[in-house]
């Protein structure tokens, strides 16, 4: 189901026609191709067990590796080469693989761990008689939408990472209600900075653009200068990347709107998106950052906007045959404008966690509808509006704070680079709201002047942080995302 574009585009496309560009050059699409089916054959011959692990940064060995285990019948398991030897342990033992397919120098992360390691480096040339089999027989049996594709494993942001069930279905109808609300197209170019174990650079950077035959751009490790150099020289139409990315982008002193003019989507998810960011990316490079929402639970996105349907501070609408169902504590639905926990059902729902049959209850409804976690709301026109984590809401004496509202304006402060509001215990309130700050770069600020600026905005004094701290940077996961539970650790210490 998820092979048969490579096929289709690998037979028709011309033989110079290129697929991938990443750090190491470039390939066509019959090179992606015999590539895949060279690794399906080694995998086959190597391991019995279900599922291969990936450890590769986003590249053409990534896409090579993990369509070549699908073509081998078996279950992909990209692997977070940013996570401790423990987790990446967890992960092996977890998802029953024995194999892991990687290469210099993440292949030394693996020395001691036992599993049979394949070096997509040391790979004797290919077998001709091999890859054919491997490639007719991908051809003949096309793999049923309920079976397992992968397994992709959360950022383990509390506690051990959990492996999310995906099916070849799940990832497929994702892709396709993607690509039809995106408008995209094969003469899009699609820029990958976003590492391929995330869902959203899986899904947005190379499963649509394998589904489209259009060309993709690798960049292993975020840098601005390479992404703006690959976006004016390469003329890239869609990118994804954290806000973080963005605000990067707009530290270069020398780039300007014509650097961008290609882009048609720069997507930016993982993290709210801060208004300062939006409004200055749009007058700067005249080019509107399109904020989308997701969870590696939903296959990818499920909302974003496009050019054609956008509303600035909200994610999108939701992309054809999701359903997204506002509720209460209890499970009630709630009407437009209301805010309450995010609930969604459609055909990119995971099938649940892997061995944990208890929290895949407690995470699906008898009907399909999967628990976010997330607090939004739905307002009038359709628009969905994430406000935070529903563990993250702060209680004042009694009163709802969520932090986004308390973010999004410190983060206009002329001195503020970046913010994180979160909630401390507090004996006599309960608990109170703590602010921590980075200032921007040449510039300092104090808790005072951050406090008056929330009183002059006319925030409501319960609202307003009772304690902020200075800091000259913010704990993130390896995909950008501010980890506000590592913050949390330091308020109770």
């Amino acid at each position: 189901m998820l092979i048969r574009p490579l096929l289709q585009h690998a037979a028709s496309k011309p033989e110079s026609t290129i697929a991938i560009r990443d750090d190491r050059g470039s390939i066509t699409w019959k090179q992606l191709l015999g590539s895949a089916a060279g690794i399906a054959a080694v995998v086959s011959q190597q391991t019995k067990a279900e599922a291969v692990g990936i450890l590769l940064p986003a590249s053409a060995g990534f896409v090579s590796s993990f369509y070549g285990t699908l073509m081998a019948g078996k279950v992909a398991v990209p692997i977070n080469f940013l996570m401790g030897d423990r987790e990446i342990a967890h992960i092996a033992k977890d998802s029953g693989i024995d194999t892991v397919l990687t290469a210099p120098p993440l292949a030394a992360r693996l020395a001691e761990s036992g599993l049979n390691v394949i070096d997509l480096t040391q790979l004797p040339a290919p077998d001709m008689g091999a890859i054919q089999s491997a490639v007719a027989a991908a051809a003949s049996n096309v793999a049923p939408a309920q079976k397992i594709a992968t397994f992709l494993y959360t950022s383990g942001t509390s506690g051990l990472p959990k492996g999310v069930v995906l099916t070849h279905g799940n990832l497929h109808d994702d892709v396709e209600a993607c690509i039809e609300k995106a408008v995209f197209t094969d003469e899009h170019k699609f820029l990958g900075i976003i590492p391929l174990f995330h869902s959203t650079g899986l899904l947005a950077t190379m499963l649509a653009p394998v589904h489209l035959g259009s060309e993709m751009v690798y960049i292993a490790r975020f840098s601005p200068v390479a992404t703006l150099k690959a976006i004016r020289d390469l003329k890239i139409g869609v990118m994804g990347a954290v806000p973080s990315m963005y605000g990067a982008l707009l530290r270069l002193k020398d780039a300007s709107a014509a650097d961008l003019a290609s882009l048609y989507l720069p997507i930016s998810g993982g993290e709210p998106l801060p208004p300062t960011i939006r409004e200055a990316f749009s007058s700067r490079y005249q080019k509107h950052l399109m904020e989308g929402y997701g969870l590696t639970e939903t296959s990818g996105p499920v909302c974003f906007n496009t050019p054609q349907h956008h509303k600035p501070g909200s994610v999108g609408k939701p992309i054809p045959g999701a359903e997204i169902r506002i509720v209460d504590d209890n499970g009630n639905p709630q009407p437009a404008g209301t805010v309450g926990e995010v609930w969604m059902r459609g055909p990119m729902i995971m099938q649940g966690y892997n061995n944990l049959p208890q929290e895949t209850t407690a995470a699906l409804t008898p009907d399909g509808f999967f628990k976010s976690g997330d607090l939004g709301m739905i307002d009038t026109d359709g628009y969905l509006h994430i406000t935070g984590r529903k563990k993250d809401l702060i209680i004042v004496a009694g009163e709802k704070v969520y932090p986004r509202e308390v973010e999004d304006l410190i983060a206009k402060h002329p001195s503020v680079g970046e913010i994180a509001v979160l909630g401390k215990r507090d004996e006599s309130r309960g608990e109170i709201v703590v602010a921590f700050i980075v200032p921007k770069e040449g510039v300092s600020v104090t808790a005072e002047e951050i406090r008056d600026y929330c009183r002059d905005a006319g925030l409501i004094n319960w609202k307003t942080p009772r304690e902020v701290i200075i800091t000259p940077d913010l704990p993130r996961s390896p995909t950008g995302k501010v980890l506000k539970r590592v913050l949390a650790e330091q308020l109770t210490t």
